[in-house]
């Protein structure tokens, strides 16, 4: 139980900003058990998020409420899925050859693509948020967790999956998802399995203290399509980076988080509608 107990500490103070006062002695095996812990990382700064919102949204509009949240949004995780995401798009968008690509994204300094994608992606978040908001506050506490919450599950237990499935693309020793290497099939369905039992955990505590805006199987159903289109789309985009790079790196998995989570706000907001 302890190491599993040090994994889950590893996970937060990995993925997050927030306060875990513990000393952990690193190496790839603790990297390796974390993985599990991702989606359970990801439904608690869901949330944390949606308690944000919840308090937003009764001072403020939707347009600066949603602005303030996805400030919160990033600040949780020190912008760390948002760097790689800016260091992605510097290098494969750069159209060099793959040893050059992955020499772009190791630098320090943003490029103009980084800069484009990231104010691109911000921007997308932002003008989703300022629709799901007015809806979850009309809709009350249930209806909020379950527009946020089930959104950073998903995208991190994809990075397991992006980790387990494709080869790092750096060499030995160099990058920081080097410490993942060994990570496999198994790690993915421990993951899964916590993000399917927390997903449903979150629709029957909606519908236990807050209500449901649609039957409880229909919102079933609503986890179901989160997880076919964040299987969908991160195979798209991790077959697509590994044809580039021949692999995946550290950058490219905060840069998939990043796409999922506006992917699946989007969904989130047509489901809406």
């Amino acid at each position: 139980m302890r190491l599993w107990g040090e994994a889950c500490a590893a996970a937060f103070q990995f993925l997050t900003r927030l306060p875990v006062p513990v000393n952990l002695d690193y190496n790839d095996a603790l990297f390796r058990r974390s993985v599990v812990f991702y989606p359970f990382v990801g439904l608690v700064l869901g949330l944390i998020t949606a308690a944000a919102g919840l308090l937003l949204t009764s001072v403020l509009p939707p347009l600066p409420g949603a602005a303030l949240l996805l400030g919160i949004w990033v600040m949780l995780t020190g912008a760390l899925h948002l760097d790689g995401l800016m260091d992605t798009a510097d290098g494969i968008l750069s159209h060099r050859s793959r040893e050059r690509m992955l020499e772009i994204m190791k630098d320090s300094r943003v490029g103009a693509m980084g800069v484009i994608a990231a104010v691109l992606v911000l921007l997308l978040k932002w003008s989703l948020l300022t629709e799901l908001l007015p809806a979850a506050a009309a809709g009350g506490q249930g209806t909020l967790w379950l527009l946020l919450v089930l959104v950073p599950l998903w995208s991190r237990w994809y990075m397991v999956i992006a980790i387990a499935c494709w080869p790092y693309a750096r060499q030995a020793g160099s990058g920081m998802g080097g410490f993942f290497r060994g990570v496999g099939a198994g790690h993915a369905a421990g993951s899964g399995l916590v993000a399917l039992l927390l997903s449903l955990c979150v629709v029957a505590a909606g519908e236990a203290f807050g209500g449901l805006p649609l039957p409880f199987w229909h919102m079933v159903g609503i986890v179901v399509i989160l997880l076919a289109v964040t299987m969908g789309a991160g195979v798209l985009m991790s077959v697509s980076i590994h044809r580039k790079l021949g692999g995946l790196t550290g950058d490219t998995y905060g840069a998939m988080n990043e796409l999922l989570e506006a992917a699946l706000l989007l969904v989130l907001v047509l489901i809406k509608g």
